[in-house]
């Protein structure tokens, strides 16, 4: 009569502890987020402004603290540093876009305007850290290393996307 009592207690307790774990809601992962150059627009006064898509792959929402990251244009066109501290909230899985200004280095500026000219594809390289601060946790940085290419957007004049 004992073993069949406690065999009764036995299946209420691990019935209750499944649905205890089950009732914890989804997973919160934090996960990598990414930036990409969306599109980088050459300025009458020499600079460059950028749009700069940040990308959120993670489960719960993340702040965006700093980004510090190093451009280089075509493998060898040192670009320049592209630093902002946004403050931007994304939600989860998600992405925005900011916009950072920059002063490029000759390299850079070389590389750029030799394919807006010829009408080509660049390659381009984002290497560095961004900030970011998950919802309810400590901030955390990552290293970022973006590797894509911009082309000349027709019927716009000293834009890459």
């Amino acid at each position: 009569m004992k073993a069949r009592h406690w065999a009764r207690w036995s299946a209420l307790a691990l019935v209750v502890l499944w649905l205890a774990g089950c009732s914890s809601g989804p997973a919160r992962r934090v996960s990598e987020p990414s930036a990409r150059i969306q599109q980088l627009t050459v300025r009458a006064d020499g600079q460059w402004s950028i749009e700069l898509r940040i990308e959120n792959f993670s489960s719960i929402p993340m702040r965006f603290d700093a980004i510090d990251l190093h451009l280089t244009v075509a493998q060898q066109g040192d670009a320049g540093q592209l630093r902002a501290q946004p403050g931007l909230s994304i939600g989860p899985e998600s992405a925005d876009v900011i916009t950072v200004t920059l002063a490029p280095q000759a390299a850079g500026k070389i590389a750029a305007a030799d394919a807006l000219a010829s009408g080509r594809s660049v390659p381009y390289t984002l290497r560095g850290r961004v900030d970011a601060t998950p919802d309810e946790g400590k901030q955390r940085a990552f290293d970022i290393e973006r590797n894509s290419v911009l082309s000349p957007a027709p019927g716009l004049p000293g834009v890459l996307r």
